[in-house]
């Protein structure tokens, strides 16, 4: 009987280790897939029922430092911040200061949509769902590259953006809505949202390092660069500044930090004790379907991921996995990365974060530390995302031939470059500008420092604009339209590659020659 209970014992002692320790070989994988996706650092904290079971960083913050990745080490964490703007939201719900479902013309009574109807229509739930009805980036040139407009003046010219669908009939990733319901915060609660935010979300918790802004990082005296590939050499490079667009993309974060936020996260809003950021059922709203996303056909190296539901609630993106819901969010900037992945059931969350902008290497150590909890076989995810990434660069070498092939290269501009020259204007974005420059034309965006480029001939009447920042890699087509007296009317544009950010929507532009 002592025999057998004592085997009992260490069975249900192995059982219990099994479930809360990590994956015994997690420094090997990460050094792997670092190494394999070229990433310079990485911090991971992996939380289970309440409590840390890893925070822990790798590498180095800088190439060519010996300043190594810990803990505490910050990363902008980009859209991963839209997450904390719903919880605000949620907490003034909580506090019976507005719905989800109130309309945000009662809260910004200047708030207008291109659609009247849709001006007085779009509810708060609407902004932070994506289901406004603009299109995927829509207006995000506002923003990034940085630019010099206010969140007043974002919101104010969302009125011009045209919409790509009725509202809530498509999911469309969009950012300048978080914006407007930062704004929604900024009225009702008589503080920015920076303020709102650390006063009653980052102080509770104790998430004493994370930071509100570009500023406040680079003062840091532990903060990880971004780096981007130039050919066979990774470099570090600039912060890409998220001020004015903050409530959609702007925190910085550590590992540590954000294991407290997961852990709130899993508990419901439950902090310290009995302590709540918001309720339960605040929290159950947030998780909640608000729009399908739509699922692409299950094929290629990834094709055992493909989920069976796939959804956007408030803030969060949540899906199905082995049998099992996730709850969370990637986000992206130039040269960094982070992924946060909740498993409530499991009472698990894993957030791993990146100074390189490799999202094979977030998604597949995510996956492998999720397939360690839920126990049974696992999948060298790290090879798959290479393989992956590998058709992904094939498709992009046919994509460019396509594009080279369909090419009339003989062609000539009907005009002299001269009269290509000019000030151009757009509705929602303003004036961008196109100069005779050295017997080149050269392109410049008003707002965005960064939007400087030198048009090169394509065919005919079309020109690429190669941006002299090179880690844009968003070189786009400039097609000029010439009417029967032989003038520049309007230009169209459009990426020349399919790997160009969505945020670059330079597609929505639709710019006329100023008079």
């Amino acid at each position: 009987m002592k025999t057998a209970t004592a085997l009992l014992l260490v069975l249900f002692t192995a059982s219990v280790f099994a479930d809360t320790a990590p994956p015994p070989a997690l420094d090997a994988t990460v050094a792997r897939a670092m190494q394999q996706f070229r990433v310079p650092g990485v911090s991971i904290a992996i939380v289970k029922d309440g409590k840390v079971v890893v925070a822990k960083g790798f590498g180095v913050r800088k190439l060519g430092e010996p300043a190594p990745v810990d803990g505490d080490t910050l990363f902008q964490i980009a859209s991963n911040s839209k997450a904390f703007t719903t919880a605000a939201l949620a907490m003034l719900i909580d506090e019976g200061k507005l719905s989800w479902d109130d309309p945000v013309s009662k809260y910004l009574p200047s708030f207008r949509m291109y659609d009247p109807y849709a001006s007085n229509e779009v509810l708060i739930r609407d902004l932070v769902s994506h289901r406004a009805g603009l299109g995927l980036g829509a207006g995000d040139l506002m923003i990034y590259p940085a630019t010099d407009l206010s969140r007043e003046e974002i919101v104010s010219r969302i009125r011009y953006i045209k919409p790509a669908t009725s509202m809530r009939s498509r999911y469309a990733y969009n950012n300048l809505m978080f914006i407007v319901a930062g704004r929604v915060i900024e009225t009702i609660s008589g503080k920015s949202w920076e303020e709102f935010v650390t006063e009653r979300i980052l102080t509770p918790l104790a998430m004493t390092k994370t930071v509100t802004s570009v500023r406040a990082l680079r003062a840091s005296n532990d903060a990880a660069t971004p780096h981007a590939p130039e050919g066979d050499r990774m470099l570090p490079i600039r912060y890409d500044v998220w001020e004015n667009a903050a409530p959609a993309g702007g925190l910085a974060s550590s590992a540590n930090d954000m294991a407290k936020w997961l852990i709130a996260q899993l508990a419901h809003g439950k902090y310290d004790g009995d302590k709540r950021l918001f309720s339960e059922k605040q929290s159950r709203e947030m998780w909640s379907a608000q729009i399908p996303v739509r699922i692409p056909p299950a094929e290629g190296p990834l094709a055992a991921l493909a989920p069976h539901f796939s959804q956007y609630a408030l803030g969060w993106r949540t899906r199905d996995y082995r049998g099992y819901q996730l709850v969370g969010h990637s986000g992206g900037l130039t040269g960094t990365v982070s992924l946060v992945t909740l498993v409530p059931e499991l009472n698990l969350g894993i957030v791993v974060l990146t100074n390189q902008q490799a999202t094979s290497l977030t998604n597949s150590i995510t996956w492998q530390i999720v397939d360690h909890y839920l126990g049974g076989a696992t999948t060298d995810w790290i090879e798959l995302y290479q393989k992956a990434d590998d058709e992904a660069k094939k498709k992009l070498a046919a994509e460019q031939k396509k594009h080279d092939d369909a090419r009339a290269k003989d062609s000539k501009p009907s005009l002299a470059l001269e009269k290509y020259a000019g000030r151009y204007t757009d509705p929602w974005y303003g004036d961008v500008t196109i100069a005779a420059e050295n017997g080149k034309l050269v392109m410049r965006f008003s707002h965005t420092a960064e939007l400087v480029g030198e048009l090169e001939h394509w065919q005919h009447d079309t020109f690429v604009v190669r941006w002299r920042d090179r880690f844009l890699d968003a070189d786009s087509f400039v097609t000029f339209a010439i009417n029967a007296d032989g003038e520049v009317t309007t230009i169209a544009m459009a990426p020349v590659s399919s790997r160009t950010d969505f945020s670059f929507d330079f597609q929505d532009l639709a710019l006329k020659r100023a008079q």
